[in-house]
């Protein structure tokens, strides 16, 4: 594969090279260098990166089944989701046997079932515990919010605060992930529905990620409550549903935000190559399926273009695909050299991209730290380590550590 790129970096003993607004030519696995791209085009990655160097991984505990996400409790705990329906907890680094009680039942079909967990971030004060999960039956089902109380033994006072509509056929896309906003709104990252040959109002069901009416394809911004917050971008438009916040994604299985500049990323699946890492802006059309680097499964484009003007470009496009699925920024100095940057996991690639930033939100590079599993999620602790969860049927707790 011949890549014509800008080098930007160098770290350590490996070269990280900058594949911004690359030229891919197949049949070649030469790299070589050019000065001549925009600083605005995405880095464009075809998986053959370097390896990190200065890390150790631990496997923490094994006999997780299909686990999806993670929230650390106060006291250290870790609170994980389990994808058929289950809640679990991890005290002192040991699983309990039993699942925590009081989650209901959920639609648990091929992508569907427990999905994302988050605290409230007054937790401490009003023991509030967050939920994203599909709920319905093969031919009408959808993605739900929903939050109960946790008293450290079980789940009290289970409800739904907030659904996607409309409802979808099949098993697909159904995202999603829950970030707090500094004024303790939340965002929720909500998938498109499904690929061809799912179908919705007599086209394509994707196609409801350009239609502002529809969740699907959507984030959406809503108070803790499941309320809408009343500067939302699109609370005055009668042709669009108050909740949404940015529009045109495929299938987000991984949001964040930064600490200390508040500014949120996030990354979503590609069909056939062309996952996407974006820095989020309110009010924004992202383009999918209109605006896409990827391929069709059964061949050719998605998408007659790639960029347009006022569909913001993605900071970093693989193809082929990783399968992006959980995000951290990592803002501790427990490991040396990272701080500042994104941690993205991958399903397909079974490791953890370390995405080099600068501090105007730049990327600089991009680093494999080899997992040997399918990543789920990848969260950073309280204490500042890096961990993450597997999607195996026996799935681990993986903590990453510096040497």
């Amino acid at each position: 594969m011949k890549i014509n790129c800008q080098v930007k970096k160098l770290l350590g003993a490996s070269l990280l090279v900058v594949l911004a607004g690359c030229s891919v030519a197949e049949n070649s696995t030469s790299a070589q260098s050019t000065a001549n791209s925009s600083p605005n085009s995405p880095l464009i990655s075809d998986n053959e990166v370097a390896v990190a160097e200065g890390f150790s991984t631990r496997t923490v505990l094994q006999g997780l089944e299909r686990p999806w996400g993670m929230a650390w409790l106060p006291d250290g705990s870790i609170l994980i989701t389990e994808r058929p329906g289950k809640l679990r907890i991890v005290r002192n680094g040991k699983l309990d046997l039993e699942p925590i009680p009081g989650v209901p039942e959920v639609f648990a079909v091929n992508q569907g079932g427990l999905m994302d967990i988050s605290l409230h971030p007054d937790f401490e004060q009003n023991r509030l515990v967050y939920f994203t999960y599909s709920q319905g039956t093969n031919q009408a089902n959808h993605t739900r919010v929903a939050r109960a109380t946790f008293d450290g033994t079980s789940l009290q006072n289970w409800s739904d605060i907030f659904e996607v509509t409309p409802t979808k056929s099949d098993g697909q896309h159904f995202g999603s992930r829950i970030v707090w906003l500094p004024d303790s709104t939340m965002l929720v990252a909500f998938g498109d529905g499904g690929n061809p040959p799912i179908r919705f109002n007599g086209e394509y069901i994707r196609n409801q990620a350009q239609n502002l009416g529809s969740h699907l394809g959507s984030v959406v911004r809503i108070n803790d409550d499941g309320s809408i917050p009343q500067d939302n971008p699109f609370v005055n438009d009668s042709n669009a549903d108050p909740a949404i916040w940015s529009y045109g994604h495929r299938n987000i299985q991984g949001m964040t935000i930064e600490p200390t500049t508040n500014r949120v990323w996030s990354h979503e699946h590609g069909s056939r190559g062309g996952d996407e890492l974006n820095l989020m802006e309110v009010g924004q059309n992202y383009g999918w399926p209109k605006v896409s680097y990827s391929d069709e499964y059964t061949g050719g484009r998605v998408a007659e273009i790639s960029s347009r003007p006022d569909v913001p470009e993605p900071k970093v496009v693989w193809t082929p695909s990783i399968a992006p699925s959980g995000l951290a920024f990592y803002s501790s100095d427990r490991f040396s050299g990272w701080q500042g940057d994104l941690f993205v996991g991958g399903l397909v690639s079974r490791d953890v991209r370390r995405i080099d930033l600068d501090g105007e939100g730049n990327v600089l590079g991009e680093e494999s730290i080899p997992i040997g599993q399918r990543v789920r999620d990848v969260r950073q602790s309280p204490d500042g380590g890096l961990y993450v969860l597997t999607d195996e049927q026996n799935g681990s707790l993986i903590s990453i550590e510096p040497e």
